[in-house]
């Protein structure tokens, strides 16, 4: 048996070696590193595979966020609301540009932003909502969207996890996540389900005026060439990513195709266990499964983790210390509001090993040890 990894994107690249060296070398003979043909190559395929008009290449995902906030012209002091359970980048940048988090609850089915508190915590300061479509699973969109319209909020779909998930409107049709809000932003890490072999972001947008802010805002805030119209960074992502991610794109389905095959097998393994449950599946998200999380309930989670670690089987507790009780944001004293779901998550949730090149000699491996643990 291979050994198990939480991500083995190793063995994902020897399935498209051929194509992916053919790309870097093309780039290497070429010597154009940086905003070369592949990175606009890459920009209109994925536009056409979210079915955008925009996509904007970045440095990584945070600064994707980031640009997407200083595109949208948020002042100090603005409210942004955001869960506080995810990945702190999502918030990190709310507090550079001097914003106010606010932090507010998520689902506990679905691990995403909770519609009704949301709405609870816009004031006449809040300016923007950044939905997190965690681990996968896509957050609630189109209440978030009534929402946003009701109280003229802009919306920032953080797609980090969910690239290529498909949602499903009360009418019956279907966008992309990271397509809804007015602008989408992703990240490229290489353990997310499109990877570059190095860092890289992207964001998106079907706003006109919004994609030319974000070029600027990801390019020193040039208009053209030393004509700097507004603060901005510097923010791109190389040509020999763009020229993996492009031929990635392309395999992007077949990844969540396989890797809902492995959500599959786990829920069938541990269907009808009282201690696990796996994870929800609503009917307006097609689950791409950037992780595959599970709620324990009269476990003990470490000493889950430390048996599967003695079998060679890594696993994950993502996010156990929650956005609002970070020291990072003290100064906007937020560790005393109630959140009775985040903090009930975080001491319940477990992600175990999921990606593209899962086998069935694995999955029955990993399945049998976890339940071998909670059984005994």
């Amino acid at each position: 048996m291979r050994p198990i990894q939480m991500v083995d994107t190793k063995t994902q690249y020897q399935k498209i070696k051929t194509e992916v060296d053919k790309a870097v070398l093309e780039v290497m003979e070429s010597s154009a590193f940086i905003n070369g043909k592949p990175v606009h190559d890459f920009a209109a395929s994925l536009s056409s595979y979210l079915g955008v008009k925009h996509s904007i290449p970045c440095a990584n995902g945070t600064d994707a966020l980031q640009i997407a906030m200083m595109a949208l012209g948020l002042q100090p002091g603005d409210e942004v609301i955001t869960p506080s359970f995810t990945y702190i980048a999502t918030t990190e940048v709310i507090a550079l540009l001097r914003l106010t988090p606010v932090f507010v609850e998520v689902d506990a089915k679905t691990f995403c932003i909770d519609p009704a508190a949301l709405e609870k915590a816009i004031t006449p300061k809040t300016k923007a909502i950044v939905p997190v479509h965690l681990y996968g699973h896509a957050a609630p969109m189109e209440e978030i969207m009534s929402i946003a319209q009701k109280h003229n909020l802009f919306v920032i779909e953080d797609n980090a996890q969910a690239i290529g998930c498909d949602y499903t409107f009360s009418d019956g049709t279907k966008k992309k996540t990271g397509s809804i809000g007015h602008i989408g932003a992703t990240s490229f890490y290489p353990s997310k389900n499109l990877g570059a072999f190095g860092d890289g972001g992207a964001i998106f947008t079907n706003d006109d005026e919004l994609a030319a802010k974000m070029k600027m805002v990801a390019n020193h805030g040039q208009s053209r060439q030393y004509y700097h119209d507004m603060v901005g960074c510097n923010s791109r992502l190389d040509s020999i990513q763009a020229a993996i991610l492009n031929i990635k794109l392309q395999h992007l389905d077949e990844y969540a195709a396989a890797r809902r095959k492995a959500a599959d097998f786990y829920d069938q393994a541990f269907a009808g266990n009282p201690k696990i449950t796996t994870p929800y599946r609503a009917a307006y998200s097609n689950h791409v499964f950037h992780q595959y999380t599970v709620l324990l309930e009269g476990v003990n989670r470490n000493g889950l983790k430390e048996f599967l670690a003695e079998h060679k089987i890594p696993a994950m507790i993502y996010y156990p210390v929650p956005g609002h009780k970070q020291k990072m944001f003290e100064q906007f004293n937020v560790a005393s509001a109630p959140m009775p779901v985040t903090d009930w998550l975080t001491e319940r949730v477990i992600s175990f090993p999921i990606h593209t090149e899962l086998d069935e000699e694995q999955l029955n491996f990993i399945s049998s040890k976890i339940l071998a643990y909670i059984n005994q």
